[in-house]
């Protein structure tokens, strides 16, 4: 557990930091571009924060199919008569888990390209 805890947060601290580059401090002839470096630092953290979400979405998608086809497996191998029943709400079932992984790829696609904090940040 400890383990998992540390991998986690190392994480969130790479993904939710500025870049290095961003920190360094603008010398008097940079700062009409230091306007410029909150947009960028803006842009980049959103497409971080896209890909996290994504990649999270996507195997947690993966791992939950898995379970649950195997948990279906294990059912029609119990009783062969109830297949078709069993197939049915797995398919359904199925259904919603990818629709999860649709939300997040559409949520991700707004944050990208139509990102209602736009006007707040960049001027």
């Amino acid at each position: 557990m400890r383990k998992k805890l540390v991998l986690i947060s190392g994480l969130g601290i790479c993904f939710l930091q500025k870049s290095i580059a961003w920190a360094v401090e603008t010398t008097a002839g940079a700062t009409t571009s230091a306007a410029g470096n909150i947009s960028v630092g803006f842009f980049t953290d959103s497409i971080r924060s896209v890909c996290l979400v994504l990649g999270i979405a996507a195997g947690m998608c993966g791992i939950a199919m898995g379970i649950a086809i195997a948990n279906a497996m294990n059912a029609i191998a119990r009783q062969p008569e109830a297949a078709p029943k069993i197939q049915l709400n797995m398919m359904i079932g199925l259904a919603f888990i990818e629709s999860l992984v649709l939300y997040s790829l559409f949520l991700g696609i707004v944050i990208l390209f139509a990102n209602p904090f736009v006007k707040y940040i960049v001027k």
